[in-house]
């Protein structure tokens, strides 16, 4: 099932959905925490914005959808990254963006940076081997999906975490010199 399907197929149809399902998750848990995209750590997603990034979504999910693979891997990326997000929902949406932004760069000031880049590391490490390990050992194409899905979430967290960090580290310089 590596191959392409046919549009409007039924397996199109259920990839469509799947994915359809697996983006809205995740566009529904970013809306959820951060409506004016203040906390969204993806600068492609951020410059987007909902006006495109809604409409974007949809053409990414009806492009891939003809391909089996891709559609598995997205599909389980964005569900785990969906799962992130609800985890902190509550929290984003108790204190409002930007005083839960503030409150995380106060967090991550007060942290000594081996102690965060470690837990970071080992976050991704983890989820890195348990998604390396089912493609390693997959003998078909779906394990073999979600196992590259997660291992995709793994480097997404990473990069993602990284991009947050410099962008913190950025601000407090300028506003050090200020």
């Amino acid at each position: 099932m590596d191959d392409a399907v046919e549009f409007g197929s039924r397996w199109y149809l259920i990839l469509l959905n799947l994915l359809l399902f697996a983006r809205g998750m995740d566009l529904l848990s970013t809306w959820l925490a951060t409506p004016r995209l203040a906390l969204e750590a993806n600068p492609i997603a951020r410059r987007l914005g909902w006006k495109w990034g809604l409409p974007f979504n949809v053409v990414v999910c009806a492009v891939f959808a003809a391909w089996p693979l891709p559609a598995v891997i997205i599909s389980t990326t964005s569900v785990l990254v969906a799962a992130r997000n609800f985890q902190s929902v509550w929290l984003m949406r108790t204190l409002g963006e930007e005083a839960y932004r503030q409150w995380m760069v106060e967090r991550i000031h007060e942290t000594q940076p081996v102690l965060y880049l470690g837990c970071l590391l080992a976050q991704v490490a983890l989820f890195g081997t348990v998604g390396g390990g089912l493609m390693f050992f997959s003998r078909d194409w779906v394990p073999f999906g979600i196992g590259t899905g997660i291992l995709a979430y793994a480097v997404a967290v990473l990069l993602f975490t990284l991009i947050s960090l410099w962008r913190i580290r950025r601000e407090s310089r300028s506003m050090d010199a200020n």
